[in-house]
């Protein structure tokens, strides 16, 4: 619950801040100097791109919560239970896992489940870009089944 508060209250600054550029942008782009013109609509791009992301992000965190829990109504969402060195996840422990997860990715890779658990395999081990592309994968697989 708290990460939902901190999402809700991150998204509502951005949101506030894409507003009061877009202000900004308004005044530059109705000013008579061409480069403030050019400055304000490279505002408002700006913007737009922003809440694009924003937008994106959301979806991917609220499409893998998704997914979290039919694995764990399941019974399938791994255990968090690797150790740890102070305070991080040993990772040698992690490679190990990380190897069962490849496997059954390799033997079944249609399944958006085992894609689900390799991106968790993936995350343990350090390796966000490919967890995040491997979560993505799992959502695509998920939403065309």
């Amino acid at each position: 619950m708290k990460n939902k508060i901190a999402v809700a209250l991150l998204t509502a600054l951005t949101l506030l801040f894409a507003f009061l550029a877009l202000w900004s942008a308004l005044a530059f782009i109705i000013a008579d100097n061409w480069i403030a013109k050019v400055l304000g609509f490279a505002v408002v791009a700006i913007v737009i791109f922003g809440i694009w992301a924003l937008i994106r992000e959301i979806r991917f965190g609220a499409n893998t919560e998704k997914l979290a829990g039919i694995l764990d109504t399941e019974g399938k969402l791994p255990e968090d239970n690797l150790p740890r060195v102070r305070g991080r996840i040993d990772r040698d422990s992690a490679d190990q896992e990380f190897e069962i997860y490849r496997l059954e990715t390799e033997a079944d890779p249609d399944n958006w489940r085992s894609w689900y658990r390799l991106g968790l395999a993936y995350d343990a081990a350090g390796d966000r870009k490919r967890a995040r592309a491997a979560l993505r994968d799992a959502i695509s697989m998920y939403h065309s089944a």
